[in-house]
């Protein structure tokens, strides 16, 4: 098995959460967005994507502090492009994907950093764990469309992905990179 794995464990936590009621919540547009892990595997990097995910952003431009987003990533989406490392990656020492089916990220709140720029705080759950994450987002709206993009990095070992015999061929490191498109507030 490869740091791929790894990565895709990774990845599918760090954006998803429970589905929420939000009062003028707007969906992810799933064609135009993108959720993926990178790794590191015996010293090479990985970059693989979650291909299921869905979600939905209430966000009010003129109250950041207010705003609310949730995602759930389909943990068996994740493709290291190799049909036995995803199904490797979906076994109970990495995503364990038949108990924990789905990973998510639930926030609540922007705090303004630079123009265009926020610090997102949610929780991330994955695995059966859940953490605490500030997580930086770049927002951008044009052609109808609000695009949040962003990395984060996390700890496999956080979620127990991945057993100690894999420490010296896979990084505990792993980037979550996203980019969430939803129409435009309007």
């Amino acid at each position: 098995m490869h740091l791929r794995s790894v990565a895709a464990t990774l990845a599918l936590a760090s954006l998803i959460s429970a589905p929420a009621a939000f009062a003028a919540e707007r969906a992810i547009d799933a064609a135009k967005s993108s959720i993926s892990a990178e790794f590191t595997q015996m010293s090479v990097p990985v970059n693989a994507p979650f291909k299921k995910f869905s979600g939905g952003v209430d966000l009010d431009p003129a109250k950041p502090a207010e705003a609310r987003a949730h995602f759930d990533i389909d943990t068996a989406s994740f493709d290291i492009g190799d049909d036995d490392y995803n199904a490797e990656v979906r076994k109970p020492e990495w995503f364990d994907t038949a108990k924990f089916p789905k990973a998510s990220f639930v926030a609540s709140g922007l705090k303004p950093t630079t123009p265009g720029n926020f610090e997102a705080s949610g929780k991330l759950s994955l695995k059966g764990k859940t953490i605490e994450l500030k997580v930086p987002v770049t927002a951008k709206t044009e052609g109808g469309l609000t695009t949040y993009s962003g990395t984060v990095s996390i700890s496999r070992k956080a979620f127990a992905i991945g057993s100690a015999s894999w420490d010296d061929t896979v990084e505990d490191t792993v980037k979550i990179r996203f980019r969430i498109a939803v129409p435009a507030a309007g």
